[in-house]
């Protein structure tokens, strides 16, 4: 066989190895199985750090319903000044499968709020999975929530974020941390890269990879790329 044949079969059987590796993966999950994320949105909250998930959570299709809960339905102002609208107060909120909750400026005022960190805490406590985005952390840890746990936050503010909960386990240097039924990521794009991480776990790799390509978004796969912990060296 000359060279260029030798390429050629290499080329085919490492597809057939990955596909067989992707087959395997998306065989462990449960293809008839349900969830509802509710993504908690308040007062300064930080526009892409809720948006960017929901970008790609929301093409995930009938399998996921995703709510947006805050402490009154309506409208709810972003740290960039952008509205979204939350479908449900935290009275009337439905049973939560999966809990996002993320970062922003405005951030003092989900931790101030007794009544918001008693239902996020209650919540946290009965969903399958609870992820974070930013210094969405801050608030899970200011719950107790983080406690034992490995997590990451934004990096240009991670020793004021760190410093409140010493509890935690913190990691400098990472896209994301995957803790089993407690995610975080870094900040603000970071959480793009976690939720395709999420629904690779939840819906099988394909599906993640067609969501990432359909959005034309660059995934970074390897949770512990992180160059901005790099750039702010001085926080660790």
């Amino acid at each position: 066989m000359n060279n260029r044949y030798k390429v050629i079969a290499g080329l085919m059987a490492a597809l057939i190895i990955n596909g067989s590796a992707v087959a395997a993966k998306d065989e462990a999950v449960d293809k008839n199985k349900k969830y509802r994320m509710g993504v908690v949105v308040f007062e300064g909250f930080e526009l892409l750090d809720a948006m960017g998930p929901l970008e790609m959570f929301g093409n995930v299709g009938a399998r996921l319903e995703i709510v947006l809960v805050a402490e009154k339905a309506g409208p709810v102002a972003s740290a960039q000044k952008v509205k979204t609208v939350a479908d449900y107060s935290f009275e009337d909120c439905p049973e939560l499968d999966i809990v996002l909750v993320p970062g922003g400026f405005g951030y003092t005022n989900m931790i101030r709020n007794e009544k918001a960190m008693k239902w996020l805490v209650d919540r946290a406590a009965k969903a399958e999975l609870v992820t974070s985005v930013c210094n969405g952390s801050q608030i899970l840890a200011a719950g107790g929530i983080l406690d034992g746990a490995k997590a990451t936050t934004n990096k240009a503010y991670y020793k004021m974020i760190t410093g409140s909960a010493k509890e935690v386990d913190w990691v400098h240097e990472a896209r994301w941390v995957d803790d089993g039924r407690i995610i975080t990521s870094s900040g603000v794009s970071a959480g793009i890269d976690m939720s395709l991480h999420v629904i690779q776990r939840l819906f099988g790799e394909e599906t993640a990879t067609q969501i990432a390509n359909m959005t034309e978004y660059e995934w970074h796969r390897d949770s512990t790329w992180d160059p901005f912990a790099k750039m702010h060296a001085s926080q660790k």
